[in-house]
């Protein structure tokens, strides 16, 4: 068999896999999901060792150390994997939901309802625990799934994938629901783009190159996830020890992921009661600071900032330090800025709150709380697909509903226009 016919036969068992799924029942869902959730808890010593490949090459390669953190899978990352499956289960099955619905004057019954896309292509890299997530949260909501994960985790990818497809065979199911094209390459990636028929909405899932190239390229539809250049912003009125928990927590709890804080402003009014404090907390964490003019005229150890330092996703324990004049100048900045992830406000002013949640234009956007909360286990939703910073059907944490579309159900007796 050719590599052209290789891959389209791949596709096309993902696509005829995904019509019998549609209709399966929330048990045997939930049935096919507990197996997988057992195999990856019989596994772990196996998911180690494949990790453990990719780990390697990965060093070798000089990747940088955000990126290892992603795709390190230890044990005990393994059984959250096993646990969020779980957390699927428990939640409601979003297939069939009636989102809307009447009876026209005429007698006829509309009722609009939600179903499965059919199947749902991810480009993603260095995320092997994207794998388990996205086949969790495409089996529950009836969706197909077909997957390049990138070379640098397609150990892991192999092994998670194979996984999944055994457990749910062996629950009763079309293994064949979830695929991996991670074979084919980055010429995978590419033709996985141009799969109009076959995919019918694409994920990307990492870098802003990667996104970019994805959202530039595809005719299939894209789910535009976004990069997180994430702000924190304390107001004048910011409590200081609430300031230090929310600034420190979203900048050093896990700098590799996407919801860490990369940018810190302060009012002006607040930077002599609170910025000494709070660069020492940050330099206590690890963290490398750059700053504008009069945040460098506090500390002599920050390094000078430039526009780049502000659209900069460091993904790393690295931070950028601004003073501003107001909460105008703050919300200016994060406008520019931004990539319309997440924004967080520290403040005690309940106007200012307010105002900074409805005039900031981003997916999440949070009052006295660490942007680290941006997550769709977080939010209740179990796993996720990812964070949209779109505007469209989708924005934020993408949880079971977000990988469904509608379709119009309309049920007469014998009615004509």
């Amino acid at each position: 068999m050719s590599h052209d016919d290789a891959f389209m036969q791949l596709l096309s068992r993902a696509r005829s896999a995904s019509k019998g799924l549609a209709t399966a029942t929330s048990g045997a869902k939930n049935r096919a999901l507990e197996s997988i959730a057992q195999a990856i808890e019989n596994s772990v010593a196996e998911i180690v060792a494949a990790n453990r490949q990719d780990l390697e090459r990965g060093v070798q390669s000089d990747m940088a150390e955000g990126l290892l953190d992603r795709l390190t899978l230890t044990e005990e990352r393994i059984r959250g994997l096993a646990s969020a499956v779980r957390d699927v289960i428990a939640l409601p099955d979003p297939v069939g939901e009636v989102v809307r619905g009447s009876k026209l004057a005429n007698g006829i019954t509309i009722n609009q309802v939600r179903v499965p896309f059919g199947v749902v292509g991810a480009i993603y890299e260095a995320r092997p625990n994207v794998t388990v997530d996205i086949a969790a949260l495409a089996l529950k909501s009836g969706n197909g799934a077909v997957l390049r994960g990138g070379s640098a985790a397609e150990q892991s990818n192999a092994v998670l994938v194979k996984l999944i497809q055994d457990a749910i065979s062996a629950a009763g199911l079309n293994g064949d629901v979830v695929q991996t094209i991670d074979e084919f390459g980055r010429d995978g990636a590419e033709r996985l783009m141009r799969a109009r028929g076959f995919i019918d909405v694409l994920i990307p899932r990492g870098s802003a190159g990667l996104i970019a190239s994805v959202v530039q390229n595809s005719t299939v539809p894209v789910i535009e996830t976004g990069s997180g250049v994430v702000h924190v912003y304390v107001d004048a009125s910011a409590d200081a020890d609430m300031a230090e928990s929310i600034v420190v927590n979203a900048k050093t709890h896990r700098p590799s992921v996407c919801n860490a804080a990369e940018t810190l402003l302060v009012h002006k009014d607040a930077a002599e009661r609170l910025l000494p404090r709070l660069l020492g907390a940050l330099e206590t964490g690890g963290v490398a600071l750059w700053g504008d003019e009069r945040a460098r005229s506090t500390s002599e150890n920050l390094r000078s900032a430039t526009d780049e330092t502000w659209a900069t996703e460091h993904l790393a324990l690295e931070m950028g330090v601004k003073i501003v004049d107001s909460i105008d100048e703050a919300i200016a900045h994060i406008d520019r800025f931004s990539t319309h992830h997440t924004e967080a406000i520290v403040t005690s002013d309940f106007a200012n709150a307010e105002r900074f949640l409805a005039e900031v234009d981003s997916a999440v956007v949070m009052v006295n709380a660490s942007t680290r909360f941006t997550d769709g286990g977080e939010f209740g939703f179990g796993a996720e697909v990812g964070i949209s910073t779109q505007k469209m059907h989708a924005r934020g944490p993408m949880g079971l509903a977000e990988l469904t579309s509608t379709k119009w159900l309309v049920r007469g007796t014998g009615q004509i226009r």
